[in-house]
């Protein structure tokens, strides 16, 4: 019990660095670009853009199971004692997760490929499909916020 202010802490702080990034992303940064800049500077932004802030999401992806799992199994006694809101916390957490890894290892991967190579439709059709579903893992995780808040009184 000694540990929870600081599994809690990290576990919050993880999910808002996690969907407060991609909200940023979806709602004011790329409007802005998509109306100011053409794709020679558009795409290498969001290449670069990507390359600063998926370490950050990759630090999420590690902490948020770690330490669900150590607040569910030390602290409230495993999963047959957890709320239905736990439950789905952790299977749209896991569903986000795998977006995630998909969204890196294949689009993403390509996305840079592109841009190094100046082929601009490439990058393009690779922005549009990470666009997409980001938008997808920025609503499963506003889903999921709400479900955290309210799950326990619902």
């Amino acid at each position: 019990m000694t540990l929870m202010p600081v599994l809690i802490s990290l576990h919050l702080l993880a999910a808002v660095v996690w969907i407060g990034g991609m909200f940023f992303a979806w709602m004011a940064l790329r409007p802005v670009a998509a109306s100011l800049l053409e794709p020679p500077l558009r795409l290498p932004l969001w290449s670069q853009t990507f390359a600063k802030f998926f370490p950050w999401v990759w630090l999420a992806v590690i902490l948020l199971p770690v330490t669900g799992y150590w607040m569910l199994f030390d602290v409230f006694g495993g999963m047959g004692r957890a709320g239905m809101h736990i439950h789905l916390m952790q299977g749209i957490g896991w569903l986000m997760i795998l977006l995630f890894m998909h969204v890196f290892f294949a689009p993403y991967k390509r996305l840079r490929r592109a841009v190094a190579a100046g082929d601009w439709p490439a990058g393009g059709q690779q922005l549009a499909i990470i666009r997409k579903l980001i938008g997808i893992n920025l609503t499963l995780g506003l889903v999921l916020v709400v479900i955290v808040a309210a799950g326990r009184y619902l």
